[in-house]
């Protein structure tokens, strides 16, 4: 599981579904694309680090890890840092990035996480939610592994996104499959995601147990103005992405300090 890299270049229907979201086979074009496009380096990102403010010291979870991008600007920050991924080929460049000593596992999110409850201070969860249509058991996973008082701070594709640039436009309270091609260095790849309602997506944290104490929806880094004169705009006017930080209640039973 991993990020997006803003909207996809192509919405005709994958042929092979089986296939769908195979990052180990693009793993390298994907790393190299996220590494400096728009959407990633100038504004999922520094939108992320200062959701999460002063990390020293905290223990992090990054769920969907990826390359590392994110883990190491968090480990650079100070904090120490485990990541998981579902592609081995990710957590390889992630290795290489973050060195042989990195703590890195290959974990589907989908799947019982394979740490101690309350393990974690943070877990961070860069554009990787809306890889599930249920996204119940994982957070409950989520939420175990997190201490009292710990957050959980979570970007998605905006559920705008996919509504409106569907034609026809899907029913918005449904919560519905989208597929699509991404394309790097010629290679065309097939996705799917899925898209919930925004009232779907806060009720899914609330039932499993955490508090909501923000949403955002971020501008991007003002240097990217420079960088990128002909998708800043649009950037900076349209929805994207929207970000949560939620929380486990200090006073949460049966937790773990």
């Amino acid at each position: 599981m991993e990020r997006m890299t803003g909207v996809p270049e192509s919405f005709a229907q994958s042929a092979d579904s089986a296939q769908v979201n195979d990052y180990d086979s693009f793993a390298e074009a994907y790393s190299a694309e996220n590494e400096k496009s728009l959407v990633n380096a100038y504004y999922e990102r520094p939108a992320m680090l200062a959701l999460a403010g002063d990390v020293v010291g905290r223990r992090i979870l990054d769920a969907g890890c990826g390359s590392g991008p994110l883990s190491a600007a968090l480990r650079d920050r100070g904090a120490v840092v485990t990541g998981i991924d579902a592609s081995a080929g990710m957590l390889a460049l992630a290795r290489r990035r973050l060195g042989d000593d990195a703590d890195l596992h290959v974990v589907d999110l989908s799947d019982p996480l394979p740490f101690d409850d309350g393990a974690f201070d943070d877990v961070v969860a860069s554009l990787v939610l809306h890889y599930l249509e249920d996204w119940g058991p994982t957070l409950a996973e989520l939420r175990r592994v997190l201490r009292p008082g710990g957050r959980l701070i979570a970007s998605v594709d905006h559920p705008f996104v996919a509504y409106t640039i569907k034609d026809p436009r899907p029913d918005y309270f449904a919560t519905t499959s989208y597929t699509f091609d991404w394309t790097f260095n010629g290679q065309s790849v097939p996705m799917r995601f899925w898209r919930k309602p925004l009232h779907a997506m806060t009720d899914a944290f609330t039932t499993a147990g955490f508090r909501i104490t923000g949403i955002s929806e971020p501008q991007p880094d003002p240097a990217a103005r420079d960088l990128f004169p002909d998708d800043f705009h649009d950037l900076s006017t349209k929805t994207t992405f929207l970000f949560f930080v939620v929380e486990v209640p200090s006073s949460a039973a049966g937790s773990v300090d």
